[in-house]
């Protein structure tokens, strides 16, 4: 990794973790699901002294895990959620994760029995900019939200800010905070953000939280 991308990956995930590290209390468990390199719960660990858990598919990422000190596991998301009792873990974080899943859906649902709150954070797919980009060209833009042009991304199930908020409608999902990002991922977006935010973190919950 070109030490370019490496300080833009270190840049979001300190972006991610200013969002979830305002909502995460001191001392409470944590399951990141597609943990990565584990930089996001070795920080969380840190600063809040919190029991962290990582579930990741990709080895390579699961061995810098360790090495962060951080617990994680190997395997598909699914197994591990389907492991836990409900209510093992006081959250569940899922940051850019959704939009690469097949089980999209289940995915959520289970989170949701095995933890009382859920962060979810995922790039806004309706950003001006691409609206206008594929309206105009018929082509998806390449900038800071999506940084790769489309034969050198992974597989994705695009979000907008609308289209998850109906889904939480839909599900009788609980949207207790939520925080919204402009396209630079670090001014806050305060003004119609389905279609100024280029990232967005919320908190869902299948009960309302005090």
């Amino acid at each position: 990794m070109s030490e370019e991308k490496t300080a833009k990956t270190l840049s979001k995930r300190k972006v991610e973790l200013e969002s979830i590290s305002d909502w995460v209390g001191r001392g409470e468990s944590v399951l990141d699901l597609g943990c990565g390199r584990g930089i996001l719960l070795s920080e969380l660990m840190r600063l809040k002294d919190i029991y962290a858990v990582g579930v990741d598919s990709d080895f390579d990422k699961i061995s810098r895990c360790m090495k962060r000190g951080v617990n994680a596991y190997h395997g598909d998301i699914m197994d591990a959620l389907r492991t836990f009792d409900d209510n093992s873990f006081d959250w569940i974080i899922c940051s850019r994760t959704l939009p690469e899943l097949e089980n999209a859906r289940e995915v959520v649902m289970e989170s949701l029995r095995v933890a009382r709150r859920v962060a979810v954070g995922f790039v806004n797919h309706a950003y001006w900019r691409n609206r206008f980009a594929e309206f105009f060209t018929g082509d998806r833009i390449v900038n800071e939200v999506f940084p790769s042009r489309w034969e050198s991304s992974r597989p994705m199930n695009p979000i907008s800010l609308n289209s998850f908020k109906e889904f939480c409608k839909d599900n009788d999902i609980i949207i207790n905070r939520s925080r919204f990002l402009r396209g630079d991922w670090e001014r806050p977006c305060r003004f119609w953000p389905d279609m100024f935010a280029g990232y967005a973190v919320f908190e869902i919950s299948k009960e309302k939280q005090k």
